[in-house]
């Protein structure tokens, strides 16, 4: 991974590795490591820019990385950024480390502007994990690695089983040894506009997003690096990178669809 400084509105973001490390900093001032088992989670809120660059060691980045749309109430907050190890959870034939929310008696502490729920689940072969969720969240259950039955249902790895609101057990089984991610929450119920970085409510915040981003990004017609921009704007400047930060894409000529 090798991405330069980069802007983000309205949302945060999730990392969680399975191998690898990069090496995170942010306008903020942050200067932290990603490494497997610890938790980073960074609040864009009103702006912010940040870069993400594994290290020389790295022979293979493996993890996820997911966007959390801040709700229309928070979505401007100030920046920030939580680091996060969580203690492992451990049971017959099995292993959770909680990094978000509430799950076996284990709780994050982690901030969220919405009720959430993350976790890395580890079964051995041939076990099961009995699960009990709360019936107003959804649930998404992404297979990493092994063979997973939850209920009736088979995932293969890289499938995602979405699972609706209602369910307050599930039972996970497991044919090969299986590592998964599970997350949750509540439906959002909002309506959302995603652009490159940006999460926004309508299209003039997205395109003044991007304009007060390009405006900080050149002198003279050329583009300069973080340590000698002179106009850092609401995205600020990543210190101690001097990787030239990444201009915005061409906004398309059409509306952008909002979702839900």
């Amino acid at each position: 991974m090798n991405v330069p400084p980069h802007p983000h509105i309205g949302l945060q973001t999730v990392s969680w590795l399975f191998t690898g490390e990069v090496e995170h900093r942010d306008s903020t001032g942050v200067h932290a490591m990603v490494r497997p088992g610890e938790f980073n989670l960074m609040t864009a809120g009103r702006g912010i820019s940040h870069s993400e660059v594994s290290t020389p060691e790295t022979e293979i980045l493996h993890g996820v990385q997911m966007w959390v749309a801040l709700p229309a109430d928070s979505k401007d907050v100030e920046p920030g950024f939580e680091h996060y190890v969580p203690e492992p959870v451990r049971g017959e034939g099995w292993e959770a480390r909680v990094f978000v929310g509430s799950l076996l008696g284990e709780s994050s502490p982690v901030r969220t502007f919405t009720p959430l729920l993350g976790a890395e689940l580890l079964l051995d072969a041939e076990s099961a994990l009995v699960l009990d969720l709360d019936p107003t969240y959804e649930h998404g259950l992404l297979l990493d690695a092994g063979t997973l039955t939850v209920g009736d249902e088979d995932v293969e790895p890289g499938e995602m089983l979405y699972l609706g609101t209602g369910h307050h057990r599930i039972t996970l089984s497991a044919g090969q040894a299986v590592r998964l991610v599970l997350i949750g929450g509540p439906p959002f119920g909002e309506q959302i506009l995603m652009w490159w970085n940006f999460v926004g409510r309508t299209q003039e915040e997205v395109v003044a997003a991007r304009e007060e981003w390009q405006q900080a990004l050149y002198r003279d017609g050329q583009l300069v690096d973080d340590s000698t921009r002179v106009v850092p704007g609401r995205f600020g400047v990543v210190p101690d990178q001097h990787l030239p930060p990444i201009p915005a894409p061409v906004m398309p000529g059409v509306r952008l669809r909002p979702r839900s």
